[in-house]
């Protein structure tokens, strides 16, 4: 059969699914990329796009629906950018994410044996998230609030509840867009830059139940949103922060560059691990804390802690990996370029009691090897690098620290998979990996990998 061209009406079988999870089809090795098909499910697929080496394919129909096929609960499910994975059971988003983790490992990382743990299951697939952020734009009659279409950065879905996010964090979000309607606030355009109101983005403490709604608008107008402030707190009293942050420039971003309180605290509190963590409306923190304490647990297993170690923690963030560490061992250095992150990271560290750790700010390629020169020597050192992973730089420096545990938290398997290659050339072995479920319904997953310095 000769390659399909576009407008081919096609059977096919979905045998796999893709990194970013449609699904996978083959005509004689010619693989199609079907958006909504899970694997297991016979459908007619219209051909959209043929390359080369692979095509895309829209549904057509499902001739016979896989037996880990479910409904999505979600409204908006298929044309909302955000959870592509509702019609996929859980346990089988589970075995998909473990499946890519040794994928890539092997694939791409021609990693021999090691041990690939069974994945770390979120024990709330829906619900756990406690940060999302909302673009607010024009309807045709009122202003609308909600998420990106997939694929479509230029429309909005108006979403009046995200199954991913509290009651609270959706009542807030339906009070806002009340407000914003009644009090008839102007949205902003972004091609003559007049309008107030830009972004929302909403976070709830998990644990303490305080709340906080971050409005990002194009003026400092305080006037006008301090009432809306108010409305909120009186429909939802756990607000304990509403924050105006002002982003006057034509960069379509949630952060701004002043900020100006409008009701209650500059931030809320959350409690991980046992430890209380101040969050502001731009710091960053764990967006499933019940997962992040799992996930954490896990990484301090790993260490394998006598009580006298010196650990590094590189990319550090506002200190949460840190700080709990902190507790089983001698000193801990953490290395964060994000010169606020490290702000908060001090003051959390303060606010528990903490005088064994050493913030420093600074890309870790640079600051590792000014450490080493001064003689900082560890034992082990954890690493939770962005999604790019590994600067080649700050990875060499890794392996001349040469600590005899290494903890690699990754949030990219084939990033992982790179960099682990690389340490295991520079004199590592990599003993096991657990996935971890951070964000169910959706691609993304994490993995904790732990490596020993071989003898």
């Amino acid at each position: 059969m000769a390659k399909p061209r576009r407008g081919d009406v096609l059977d096919l079988t979905i045998d796999d699914l893709a990194f970013g999870g449609e699904g996978v089809g083959r005509v004689q090795g010619y693989v199609l990329f079907v958006r909504g098909a899970v694997p297991g499910d016979r459908v007619r697929a219209k051909v959209v796009e043929a390359r080369s080496r692979f095509g895309r394919a829209v549904i057509e129909s499902i001739e016979t629906p896989s037996p880990d096929r479910v409904e999505a609960p979600c409204a908006y499910f298929g044309r909302c950018g955000g959870c592509r994975l509702q019609h996929l059971s859980y346990a089988a988003q589970l075995g998909f994410k473990e499946k890519q983790v040794r994928d890539c490992l092997e694939r791409i990382g021609g990693l021999g044996e090691f041990e690939l743990r069974p994945i770390l299951a979120a024990p709330d697939p829906y619900g756990y998230r406690n940060k999302m952020e909302f673009t607010i734009v024009r309807g045709a009659d009122a202003p609308e609030i909600g998420l990106h279409q997939a694929d479509r950065y230029d429309v909005v879905l108006d979403i009046e509840r995200c199954h991913l996010q509290s009651d609270t964090m959706n009542t807030l979000l339906a009070e806002l867009r009340a407000q914003a309607r009644a009090r008839r606030l102007s949205v902003y355009d972004q091609d003559s830059g007049a309008g107030l109101l830009r972004f929302a983005t909403v976070r709830e403490g998990r644990r303490t139940g305080e709340a906080m709604m971050n409005i990002v608008a194009a003026a400092p107008d305080v006037e006008t949103l301090t009432p809306v402030a108010e409305e909120l707190r009186a429909r939802v009293p756990a607000l304990a922060s509403v924050v105006l942050n002002v982003n006057a420039k034509k960069a379509s971003v949630a952060v701004g560059t002043e900020e100006h309180l409008l009701l209650g605290r500059d931030h809320i509190r959350e409690s991980l691990g046992g430890l209380t963590f101040q969050v502001s409306a731009s710091s960053f923190f764990q967006t499933n804390t019940v997962q992040a304490e799992r996930l954490f647990a896990v990484v301090e297993a790993a260490c394998e802690f006598e009580g006298n170690e010196t650990v590094m923690d590189l990319y550090s963030g506002t200190g949460a990996i840190s700080l709990l560490l902190a507790r089983r061992s001698r000193w801990v250095y953490g290395i964060e370029v994000s010169s606020a992150a490290v702000a908060d990271a001090v003051r959390n560290a303060r606010e528990n009691g903490i005088e064994n750790c050493t913030f420093l700010p600074g890309e870790v390629r640079h600051v590792l090897p000014t450490l080493m020169r001064d003689g900082v020597r560890v034992d082990v050192v954890v690493a939770d690098p962005p999604r790019a992973g590994f600067h080649p730089k700050a990875l060499n420096a890794l392996a001349a620290l040469g600590p005899a545990r290494l903890v690699y938290v990754s949030c990219n398997p084939s990033t992982l998979a790179r960099d682990v290659s690389d340490l295991v050339r520079q004199g590592y072995r990599l003993e096991w990996v657990e996935p971890v479920d951070m964000f169910p319904q959706t691609p993304h997953i994490e993995a904790v990998a732990r490596l020993r310095r071989a003898s």
